[in-house]
């Protein structure tokens, strides 16, 4: 399997075209579809180490490295550039939806809310392990959806930002770790293309990611750094 034949970033391809849009497509995606959104709500992006395994796991991970390696136009430098400036997309988005975490909680029953947030993540796991399991399982979208539907508690709704800056700055710096990853994919592009095995790369963040789901679900300690 070549680079550009991972299965989340083929199934994008065919959606948003090449380059730059797949790049930005893909490293966005976490925030339109919801599972950032869960994380930030489920304490996931609390700690320092939470910030690296999101960032790396979610934002960046073998998605981004095959987008960059296979999809991305130009050289070293104009790489560099076109990844900048996705992440001037994507980090200030990654800060608002990590500020407004508390007004969306205050209508959610936490404790339904993170087994679907777990549930989710163990989705996009099977998804970057195998396209043929992917084909099979709801998008994360639906799921992080059903999970709002059945934890909704419209009573709750208070207004409200967070009131721990450190947490928004670990919101932010998560996505803000995924465009550093870009970009050191980009910087040694070169190198990786004769070196890195992308299919082993894929599995080895599936199992990354299928490590996570437990310490949101408090099954392993959030500070044990298991995940990377």
């Amino acid at each position: 399997m070549s680079a550009s034949r991972h299965p989340i970033a083929l199934r994008l391809e065919r959606q948003v075209g090449e380059g730059t849009r797949l790049l930005a497509t893909v490293m966005a995606l976490p925030l339109l579809d919801g599972i950032f959104a869960a994380l930030v709500l489920t304490g996931a992006v609390s700690t320092v180490l939470g910030m690296l395994e999101v960032g790396l796991l979610i934002f960046g991970g073998s998605a981004t490295l095959a987008v960059v390696l296979a999809e991305m136009e130009g050289g070293r430098a104009e790489q560099v550039k076109r990844v900048l400036l996705v992440g001037l997309l994507v980090v200030p988005l990654a800060a608002l939806q990590a500020a407004v975490a508390p007004t969306v909680e205050s209508v959610l029953a936490m404790a339904i809310f993170e087994r679907f947030a777990a549930l989710v993540i163990v989705a996009v796991a099977a998804k970057t392990a195998s396209a043929s399991i992917g084909e099979y399982l709801p998008s994360p979208g639906v799921i992080i959806g059903l999970g709002m539907v059945a934890s909704f508690r419209p009573a709750g709704f208070e207004f409200a930002l967070v009131a721990e800056p450190m947490y928004v700055a670990y919101g932010t710096g998560a996505a803000a770790v995924g465009v550093a990853f870009a970009l050191a994919v980009a910087v040694a592009a070169p190198w990786l293309r004769g070196n890195v095995d992308v299919d082993r790369f894929r599995f080895g963040s599936a199992v990354a990611l299928g490590v996570l789901p437990m310490t949101i679900l408090g099954v392993i300690p959030s500070e044990a750094p298991l995940a990377l």
